[in-house]
């Protein structure tokens, strides 16, 4: 059994290669709950859906999130009407998040939805918020409090921060099921997601580093950043502004004392001593997932 701390479409290309890379292997992932949010007054979670559209093969590849074949008739309309439409949800997005909304209503918790969610995409990959309790990841900005998609997608994370913090993490409460993921099973990967604002709001919710500081040895991190820069998002520049070193060596500091061994880029050989020497073996690979046997030299080295 393995079970992935994921974030969004790294994450989720990494659940891809693993699945194809074995595809007997009970396969879990503790998914990023930061960035989930209220719109138009329904509930989206754009971690856990860009996870469930990639795995089912669904995904908007063009837009690198959504589904694929959208259509935007309602955002066009909603504009029109003078509402605001600058998160767009696609014409079938919407389905999935009426339907949470819906059941969420009626009394059924996140991870519930997620269940149903998920079998209807036909995933055989468990998909687990890692909490059922609301968690809001927010920005210290030049322009003041932003909320993860204002900073995100309103502003195209091209605004200064100074801080970053995730409102109700303190208090959430670890689902049973993420916690028995987290506690059975024989490997815990922390997928190639932004440390800073997709892995650290799981990581804040009590009880998840605790088990993950017992169990390093069992714990390996994939690198996000190749030759200093990531593949997507803002990963980088967030670590710098926020007193990180953006390379390898930054993240595993980052998680150092969590993990027993990360996963470096071969662009980044050159900082595999100094990665050593914060605690954790290191394994050189390629981590850029674009190509189909790359993507498997990865979940090869992961499962190794």
């Amino acid at each position: 059994m393995i079970t992935v701390l994921s974030g969004g479409v790294g994450a989720a290309r990494l659940l891809r290669a693993l699945r194809r890379h074995d595809n007997g292997v009970d396969l879990s992932a503790v998914v990023n709950v930061g960035d989930d949010l209220t719109m138009h007054g329904l509930s989206i979670c754009p971690d856990l859906d860009t996870i469930m559209y990639t795995l089912a093969g669904a995904n908007n590849d063009d837009l690198g999130w959504g589904l694929a074949g959208e259509t935007w008739r309602a955002m066009q309309r909603l504009g029109e009407l003078g509402g605001e439409n600058w998160f767009a949800l696609g014409d079938l997005d919407l389905a999935t998040h009426l339907y949470r909304s819906q059941r969420l209503a009626l009394g059924a918790t996140k991870t519930d939805v997620t269940h149903e969610l998920s079998t209807a995409f036909g995933l055989d990959i468990t998909l687990l918020p890692v909490s059922d309790d609301p968690i809001a990841t927010e920005f210290d900005t030049e322009l003041g409090t932003l909320s993860f998609q204002e900073y995100f997608v309103r502003h195209h994370h091209d605004v200064v921060v100074t801080a970053v913090r995730f409102r109700g993490a303190s208090a959430a409460r670890l689902s049973e099921q993420s916690r028995d993921a987290l506690e059975n099973s024989d490997r815990i990967i922390i997928a190639p997601s932004n440390p800073l604002i997709s892995i650290d709001p799981i990581l804040k919710v009590p009880g998840v580093a605790s088990i993950l500081a017992r169990r390093r040895d069992d714990v390996i991190a994939v690198s996000p950043l190749v030759g200093g820069v990531a593949l997507k998002g803002p990963t980088e520049r967030l670590m710098r502004e926020l007193g990180h070193d953006a390379n390898a060596l930054g993240v595993a500091r980052f998680y150092q004392g969590l993990i027993g061994t990360m996963i470096i880029d071969v662009v980044d050989a050159d900082h595999a001593d100094a990665v050593a020497a914060t605690g954790c073996d290191v394994r050189i690979t390629t981590t850029v997932m674009a190509e189909d046997d790359h993507a498997m030299a990865l979940a090869d080295a992961v499962r190794s």
